[in-house]
């Protein structure tokens, strides 16, 4: 086989950086005559599923909006089950995340959790920091705008205090005081039930990322819907404002 057409089969690498909103559990639950809690509960078998395909698939970044600021003014029974579904999920699956080699950071208003929550995200996020195959990004009571908001007002303390000169703040200043600094933008941002909306996820990061919106419901999202998302992203072309 020649080296051209041995380029021309070759595999493209798949995203760096993949960014999901996991929606449809309700509405999964209801299709079946279930409780919405009930596809809560499949779609965090479908947050293992993911994870497992990102690293099978060479995935570095993944982050998966799981609760967003706006998903506390649900009903409290429904924030209270999802917030024991959380417990749950940490106790049981961080062996199986550190065995893989697997990082799990969280970005989001912790302050808002319950306490026992909180310690078991940081006893997640120091055991599996030295973790390299891939990093999961779990964004919880999470929100964009809060997230630009507060990077914006520690930059004009910093401003208002004579640290830094105003005129000396670009993009990568702003970047390094959001919650994902130091993490890649998202190259592919997938939603799932057919909803088309970024919902206030990662507004600053998504600026260049390519949307993919599939009208499969989350708890039946597998490595075929995640592979297909990726096909997708190659068949476009991104020119970040440049032309083709």
């Amino acid at each position: 086989m020649s080296t051209v057409s041995s380029l021309r089969d070759a595999v493209p690498p798949p995203p760096v950086h993949v960014g999901i909103i996991m929606d449809g559990n309700g509405r999964w639950a209801q299709a079946r005559g279930l409780p919405r809690v009930e596809g809560h509960r499949q779609g965090g078998e479908s947050v293992r599923r993911a994870v497992q395909a990102s690293v099978e698939l060479g995935v570095r970044y993944l982050t998966l909006y799981g609760f967003s600021n706006e998903n506390w003014k649900r009903p409290e029974f429904e924030v209270s089950a999802l917030m024991g579904l959380l417990r749950l999920y940490l106790r049981r699956e961080i062996d199986e995340l550190d065995q893989r080699g697997v990082r799990i950071r969280f970005i989001g208003q912790r302050h808002r959790l319950a306490a026992d929550i909180v310690a078991l995200i940081e006893e997640a996020e120091a055991r599996t920091h030295e973790n390299i195959k891939l990093t999961l990004i779990v964004a919880l009571s999470y929100g964009a705008r809060q997230e630009i908001t507060e990077a914006a007002r520690a930059i004009a303390i910093k401003a208002a205090a004579g640290e830094l000169d105003p005129a000396s703040i670009d993009e990568n200043y702003v970047a390094d005081h959001l919650e994902t600094a130091g993490i890649p933008d998202p190259d592919l941002m997938i939603r799932t039930s057919g909803e088309k909306r970024v919902s206030n996820f990662l507004l600053w990061q998504l600026a260049y990322a390519e949307l993919v919106f599939t009208d499969t419901l989350w708890p039946d999202f597998s490595r075929s819907d995640l592979e297909e998302a990726i096909n997708e992203f190659h068949r476009r072309e991104r020119r970040y404002g440049a032309t083709g």
